[in-house]
């Protein structure tokens, strides 16, 4: 019960923080920037274009506060989440040329892409909206985590991929 308990207190959180990071974006909640500016942010990122690529995270981080927050579709909010995670960190240590926080670098993305990530192997617990229904991602097995994890990675090397190559091609770097 006390595990049940401290896994609802870290969907909450995450949730919260994922759904806060959704309307800096989009809205300017919790002193965001609005799109507008957002979308700047993305394009010097090299996620073009920025404007669409700021609410496609928006929606994605929103999808994803929701599921765990409700403990719903688990795994697929931990991959939605984590992946979304994983592509800010690397592209804002890409652009930082540091992996801290204090350099402008992901060090923070990456602690909530790791942290959705590990709900997907510890389900959302019995206080949950899957573990009320009695679905199997209450509980999930080794398999479900690492495909929830496999597939957060796969979806975000698109992204990451095209951050790098923008963010080289700015400095006239080549890759052959």
């Amino acid at each position: 019960m006390a595990v049940d308990v401290g896994v609802l207190v870290v969907r909450m959180v995450v949730g919260f923080v994922l759904f806060a990071h959704a309307t800096q974006k989009v809205i300017g909640w919790f002193h965001g920037p609005g799109l507008d500016k957002a979308a700047a942010v993305f394009e010097a990122l090299g996620q073009r274009p920025g404007r669409r690529m700021a609410v496609l995270a928006s929606l994605c981080e929103s999808v994803a506060a929701a599921l765990l927050v409700l403990g719903v579709a688990t795994p697929l909010g931990s991959a939605v989440g984590a992946g979304t995670m994983l592509v800010a960190a690397a592209a804002t240590t890409m652009k930082s040329g540091s992996r801290w926080n204090t350099g402008g670098g992901g060090e923070y993305p990456l602690v909530l892409a790791i942290v959705v990530a590990a709900l997907a192997f510890t389900g959302p617990g019995r206080y949950s909206v899957d573990a009320l229904a009695g679905l199997p991602t209450a509980d999930p097995d080794l398999r479900v985590g690492l495909t929830a994890v496999l597939v957060a990675v796969a979806v975000a090397a698109v992204p990451i991929a095209r951050t790098r190559r923008q963010l080289r091609s700015r400095v006239g770097v080549t890759d052959g």
